[in-house]
């Protein structure tokens, strides 16, 4: 097991929040648009993921409010949810208690798509973590995922 130094382009951590923010900006970037990557050609962009993600995760919604907590326009939503339910992922039906509103709901296929992309995800990622990580390196990341989760939900 080896330990990768960081490249040298890479800024210092240092002190302020401002320099931290810049330097975990620009890891986290890397961490996901190597994930994105490694998906194969014609994949759902990230955009489409994060809103499977988060029918399944919250339940069915209306397409404003899924635009209210992607913090997306609503025009910018409409196109993603007709994209996902063009190929089958999302489904829409009237909402039981405002017949004219939508709600939206992530199919079978959907929750397969989804629970595919996520394992091949996870394999990458225990993949690297279980040969250029040794175990200490690999705790020392676990005991920061608490703080991680934190920021992102401050965010």
């Amino acid at each position: 097991m080896q330990t990768t130094p960081p490249l040298a382009a890479d800024p210092p951590p240092g002190d302020s929040p401002e320099e931290l923010a810049a330097t975990l900006r620009l890891i986290v970037g890397r961490i996901a648009r190597r994930v994105r990557q490694a998906h194969i050609s014609g994949d759902l962009a990230h955009s489409e993921v994060s809103v499977l993600a988060r029918l399944d995760r919250e339940g069915a919604n209306s397409p404003g409010a899924l635009a209210e907590l992607e913090r997306v326009r609503p025009q910018a939503m409409a196109t993603t949810l007709a994209g996902l339910e063009e190929r089958g992922l999302v489904s829409r039906r009237p909402d039981p208690s405002d017949g004219r509103r939508v709600i939206m709901t992530l199919t079978e296929a959907g929750r397969q798509v989804l629970t595919e992309r996520r394992s091949e995800s996870v394999r990458l990622l225990a993949a690297t973590l279980g040969t250029e990580f040794t175990d200490e390196e690999r705790q020392q990341l676990r005991a920061t995922l608490p703080l991680l989760e934190r920021l992102a939900e401050g965010l």
